[in-house]
């Protein structure tokens, strides 16, 4: 008896209104995903809107009717973690590549659309649905023009010098591999001592990146290894933009 008594036609018409506006909004943003042939198309997103529009709407007349929690803000708010978890789903990554970022972003803005319809705020759903399609079609030539722009980047070579020996002789060490780039009159920029293997050091020397070659950094390695003391010594060098 009580479903019958809590009846109210205005009450369905207002429901009416909002999932239709969220059926429409949504089928809008839909379109666009589906001309594209994205993983979430007209259905997925029709579907959002219209879904996060029931929830909210829901959550209105319930509050209405009897007040106390959950409020229709609470529901918002779980809507928006769900479809964060639907979202997850669209995302997929191939050979190092991540796509469907932009698909899970705008199933997020699809819900965003529903819960304003369900909130009886039909025109900021139009509003949002204008700003969601913008953002897939207005910006789409810009970003393609932008990705098509050669990256003006230098590359920047750092050269590490290793020698590794007792530990007990880490002083010696230290002193001979300064003494080595002075001799080179290369300047050092950091030390960094770490264990080897067992009673054994390796002490990275990092150089100041200069327009070193491999014929100087040959022969300050090949100083390092006529010392009695150092086992092993070499270098590396690692690239950063």
């Amino acid at each position: 008896m009580q479903s019958i008594i809590n009846i109210s036609w205005v009450s369905i018409c207002d429901t009416l209104v909002s999932l239709s506006a969220a059926f429409i909004l949504g089928g809008i943003v839909g379109l666009e995903r589906q001309v594209r042939q994205r993983t979430a198309g007209l259905r997925t997103n029709v579907l959002v809107c219209v879904g996060a529009a029931i929830f909210v709407d829901i959550a209105m007349r319930y509050h209405q009717l009897h007040g106390g929690s959950p409020s229709p803000m609470q529901v918002i708010a779980y809507v928006v973690s769900g479809v964060g978890f639907l979202g997850a789903g669209a995302i997929m990554r191939e050979e190092g590549n991540v796509r469907g970022i932009n698909t899970a972003a705008t199933l997020w803005g699809s819900a965003a659309i529903g819960c304003a319809a369900g909130a009886d705020m039909i025109i900021e759903a139009i509003l949002a649905t204008a700003f969601v399609l913008a953002a897939n079609t207005l910006l789409r030539p810009m970003v393609n023009r932008i990705n098509r722009q050669p990256l003006d980047t230098e590359v920047e070579a750092s050269y590490t010098v290793h020698i590794i020996g007792p530990r007990e002789l880490r002083r010696e060490l230290l002193a001979q591999i300064k003494l080595a780039c002075a001799a080179a009159k290369i300047p050092l920029h950091d030390i960094d001592i770490a264990p080897f293997d067992g009673d054994e050091i390796e002490i990275e020397a990092v150089l100041l990146p200069t327009s070193l070659d491999s014929v100087e950094l040959d022969q300050l390695v090949e100083t390092l290894r006529l010392e009695p003391q150092v086992k092993q010594a070499f270098w590396s060098v690692s690239t950063m933009e």
